[in-house]
């Protein structure tokens, strides 16, 4: 991997609107990074233009980007989807993000389309977390996967501005952000080119190439070895932060000590498990999933076993601690058949399936599964709910806003005797249950017809 630390003392980001520079103040206003590898970036005197939710999806007949060439250029643009802000379910999945919506793919759409930056606008309830999950995020070394192993273009600078700052700027612009929040929530809408405005930054970057190590356990099968189902959780989170006054070690216990320890338990029970199992299984804990699903990105393009070969993925990531609950959660629920195989599973516990509480958050490509559901393999990411046996629904939705505001990422998230596992121990058999039923079965599960991702899977498994 490339580890890309920032000298903030030496890098700067303004931008110069109708003769007024704003020099913006990393952490505070903005951040910024650069995905190239080099020492020194400069962007200088850009043009800036605002591209909407930043979205060329030819299916959706949707392209922010259509009559305007942002080469060299600035763009600026919004988290989420366009159905998000205007609560239009008619447009893409309404509420609920596509991939379309997530900050990965509109750098890399930027990227393709030649911009020599591309700045987010963050709002809370379209990127689902504070700014205080971006700063801490983007603060300190970033990570990334050589060239090699990740040869899509890479934009020269991105990074985020706060919804204030975004306001200060488009109103010195002479445009108002909220409403163009609502233009661009319309079909039809046109870029718009922010012509008093023009971008300049200067990064200095500490450069060096590192290493990180994925963890990997196989437990062959006794019948069909050369076909595999995945369990996998990320061991890493966001380190030492020493800047920072008091407890400045982020341990991530929830996010995600939990689905490490969740992964080992279950490895444990295939060991015992009588039959064996007849297909290999394999035990995955990957690295860097906190800087962009590196480590399963990497697994993706080295696989152990292929790809076409992977019967199925299960993921287990921040294992609600709150004790049992009448639900369990299939974020991304109606994805693929792995949920008919975890549904009568749920039911002998006297529990439901259900969607994530708020979808609009674009979880499902938000962990390491989703690398493998862009080559085709079934993904299952599925814990506990929020529908407590004893204290009802308002509890475990007041416990899990009280994760998101005051734990995560942050260095308050560590490990309480207080946490209630009973929880933990049901989604642990419920999903070494749907692993158990595949080891011993030749099904080959697969997306649901209209998934995004069942055209690569077809295609995997008709060349096998």
């Amino acid at each position: 991997m490339v580890e890309t630390t920032v000298d903030l003392a030496n890098s700067n980001m303004s931008v110069r609107v109708a003769g007024k520079s704003h020099d913006l103040a990393f952490g505070e206003q903005m951040v910024l990074t650069t995905r190239t590898g080099a020492a020194d970036v400069h962007v200088g005197n850009a043009p800036m233009v605002f591209v909407g939710y930043g979205v060329n999806a030819p299916e959706q007949g949707w392209n922010d980007y259509a009559g305007i060439d942002v080469k060299g250029k600035t763009v600026v643009m919004l988290i989420n989807d366009p159905g998000f802000h205007s609560n239009d379910a008619s447009l893409f999945e309404g509420r609920r993000m596509t991939y379309y919506g997530r900050w990965t793919y509109k750098y890399e759409e930027a990227a393709r389309q030649g911009a020599a930056a591309a700045i987010l606008i963050h709002d809370t309830p379209g990127a689902g977390y504070g700014w205080d999950v971006v700063k801490n995020s983007w603060s300190g070394p970033q990570f990334d996967l050589a060239p090699s192993d990740d040869p899509a273009p890479r934009l020269p600078l991105q990074g985020w501005i706060t919804g204030d700052t975004a306001k200060t700027l488009f109103a010195d612009a002479g445009l108002d952000v909220d409403a163009l929040r609502v233009a661009a929530g319309k079909r039809g809408f046109k870029a718009v080119p922010m012509t008093k405005a023009r971008f300049e930054a200067k990064l200095k970057n500490s450069i060096r190439l590192a290493a990180s190590r994925n963890v990997i356990a196989r437990l062959p099968g006794s019948k069909r070895p050369h076909e595999a189902i995945v369990y996998t959780a990320h061991w890493d989170h966001l380190g030492t932060h020493p800047d920072e006054p008091g407890d400045n070690i982020y341990n991530g216990a929830i996010d995600n000590a939990t689905g490490v320890a969740g992964v080992l338990e279950i490895a444990e029970q295939f060991t015992v498990q009588s039959p064996k199992p007849e297909r290999s299984v394999l035990f995955l804990l990957v690295t860097l999933e906190e800087s962009g699903l590196l480590g399963s990105a990497y697994y993706a393009a080295h696989p152990v076993m292929p790809m076409a070969n992977t019967v199925a993925v299960v993921n287990l990531d921040a294992m609600p601690v709150i004790g049992q609950t009448r639900d369990l959660v299939v974020v991304g629920l109606g994805n693929s058949e792995l949920e008919d195989i975890l549904r009568p599973i749920a039911a002998k516990q006297n529990r439901t399936l259900v969607q994530e509480s708020a979808p609009e958050k674009g979880t499902f490509f938000r962990s390491d599964h989703f690398n493998f559901a862009k080559a085709g393999v079934p993904a299952l990411y599925a814990k506990g709910g929020i529908d407590h046996v004893e204290q009802g629904r308002d509890y475990g939705l007041a416990v899990l806003d009280d994760y998101t505001a005051s734990r995560y990422h942050k260095a308050t998230d560590n490990f309480d005797p207080n946490w209630d596992l009973r929880g933990v121990v049901q989604d642990l058999t419920a999903l070494y249950g749907v692993g158990k039923s595949l080891s011993l079965s030749q099904a080959w599960p697969n997306y649901r017809e209209g998934n995004p991702f069942r055209a690569t899977r077809d295609a995997s498994r008709a060349k096998n």
